[in-house]
């Protein structure tokens, strides 16, 4: 084919389909054929191998697991920004004033605890904009144990996410108090403040694998992440943060997505805010 594209069969569309459904949770659909050819004709070539079936024999037969992370990272579209729905922001420090605001019951000597997890990270643009936009409201927060924990299945981008540097266009649309909340590197690229990045600790992580995690997490953002699965991955993925999240604790989610008809754990309280619900089944038996 033109541009060194390899013709796509129905078959092997469907093969390509199953594989990255079991392996990651994503539904491909129909639409999405044009993109799956373009990404995946890379690495067909990259392999001298004869077509797409040959390429999903070799993951099957012979492929290593970092040949199975180059085909997800293939399959996987990472756009974000920083501030981007900058409401959830807003939402999140008015929720943490609330917390700061309340005695903290801590054993002698403990700091108080925060825990925040941004999952499905991307570049790194919003786990960096949730300690940028908390260290500058609450100062305090640097004598509190404060983590955040920022996850995603594609390792190019949790690679890229950890150096935080990024180009001096990603301050764009920006106010001038939210650039200002970044340093400049001696080519003019953007840092994000050492204050800011040792805050957050990056790991590649399979949402739909067993997690190395249990929280309980303060807030959690999975933004723009369930529109990839289909309704009953999303059910499972949404009970399963709500099970690692903090009682009355708050999960952010895209503008495009919707937790009311794949989970009850949840009520929604603002735009794309939902709070878990306390005793939830308890509640949805009665």
């Amino acid at each position: 084919m033109d541009n060194g594209e390899f013709p796509l069969s129905e078959r092997e569309f469907s093969r390509i389909r199953e594989r990255v459904y079991r392996v990651a949770g994503i539904s491909l659909s129909d639409a999405k054929r044009t993109l799956v050819i373009s990404r995946l004709s890379k690495i067909v070539r990259s392999l001298s191998l004869s077509g797409f079936d040959a390429y999903i024999d070799f993951l099957e037969t012979r492929g290593q697991a970092e040949d199975d992370q180059d085909f997800v990272n293939a399959l996987t579209t990472n756009l974000t920004r920083f501030f981007r729905e900058d409401h959830h922001f807003d939402h999140l420090t008015s929720y943490v004033a609330g917390l700061i605001a309340k005695p903290q019951r801590v054993g002698k000597g403990a700091r108080p605890r925060l825990r925040i997890w941004s999952a499905g990270c991307s570049t790194g643009q919003e786990p960096y904009t949730i300690a940028l936009s908390l260290l500058a409201a609450f100062p305090e927060l640097k004598r509190w144990d404060f983590r955040i924990l920022a996850t995603d299945i594609d390792s190019n981008v949790v690679n890229k996410a950890a150096r935080g540097i990024y180009p001096a266009s990603e301050l764009n649309g920006l106010s001038a108090q939210r650039a200002g909340l970044f340093e400049k590197t001696a080519t003019g690229d953007i840092l994000i403040p050492s204050a800011a990045r040792e805050l957050v600790t990056f790991k590649l992580l399979n949402l739909i694998e067993p997690w190395p995690v249990s929280g309980p997490f303060d807030a959690i953002f999975c933004r723009n992440v369930a529109i990839y699965f289909d309704k009953p991955t999303q059910g499972m993925l949404f009970d399963r943060l709500g099970q690692v999240l903090a009682p009355d604790g708050f999960l952010y989610i895209g503008h495009s997505e919707n937790l009311q008809a794949v989970s009850k754990g949840f009520r929604l309280v603002g735009k794309t805010v939902y709070q878990r619900k306390a005793n939830a089944d308890a509640k949805d038996a009665a």
